[in-house]
């Protein structure tokens, strides 16, 4: 008995060693950044067609300086097809605390807009619901298809939505010339999601839209919708 006591008493003592052990190992261990807590920003910026050009030039060094600096995981500076004066800046950063140090320059940018806006800058702060890995650190080949879509449901069918855009995300991800497929969760409202895509060309993404998920997708989607779904096309400002 006085042995079997001694066994278990022994045992107790060196599972508490063990237990201290890996306390003392996580407290010295290397934080780790998660995609819990990486920040997004989206933001639409709109311009007078006739100052395209020069907004083009200011959004282009903006992207540029932003993919330098301490904690971006991609940066980058979008035209809009066929609306020359209509951009929009997709941003990925380590944490907030690394998006927030950048606004100094963001603000100041936007101020050298100021003149030739057509509207304020419209920022979207997003969470990472859906994501296929790896930032766009750089501008994609020329010809490469960038496209936003803004999901707007009603608050009660939040969860049925965030369940349909997450499978058409997965299944576009297996379609021919798919770059990436992300969707971001706007964070003052949980019912709206941002939908970033990158094709390799037109021809693939027209095959996308016509494709049967992408159809059912929608079908799906339309009764839940706040609003129209807002898609738009974009190339790289270079």
């Amino acid at each position: 008995m006085k042995a079997a006591l001694h066994f278990l008493a022994g045992a107790m003592l060196l599972a508490a060693a063990s237990a201290q052990a890996q306390t003392a190992a996580a407290q010295t261990a290397p934080a780790q950044t998660t995609a819990s807590g990486a920040a997004y920003l989206v933001t639409y910026i709109e311009v007078g067609a006739a100052s395209a050009g020069r907004a083009a030039t200011v959004l282009r060094r903006l992207a540029a300086a932003g993919r330098r600096a301490d904690g971006n995981r991609g940066f980058l500076a979008l035209r809009e097809h066929a609306r020359p004066g209509r951009f929009a800046l997709v941003e990925a950063w380590r944490d907030k605390a690394a998006l927030d140090a950048h606004a100094a320059a963001e603000q100041a940018a936007f101020a050298a807009l100021q003149p030739i806006l057509a509207s304020p800058p419209d920022p979207r702060l997003c969470t990472g619901l859906d994501l296929s890995g790896g930032g766009a650190a750089e501008p994609g080949a020329k010809g490469t298809v960038y496209v936003l879509t803004h999901v707007d449901v009603v608050p009660s069918a939040k969860d049925e939505a965030i369940g349909l855009v997450m499978a058409v995300a997965a299944a576009s991800r297996q379609q021919d010339g798919n770059l990436r497929y992300d969707v971001y969760q706007q964070g003052n409202r949980p019912n709206h999601m941002t939908v970033f895509e990158a094709w390799q060309d037109r021809t693939a993404h027209d095959a996308h839209v016509t494709a049967e998920a992408t159809r059912q997708y929608r079908g799906k989607l339309l009764p839940l919708a706040g609003a129209l779904y807002d898609e738009r096309l974009y190339e790289a400002v270079r």
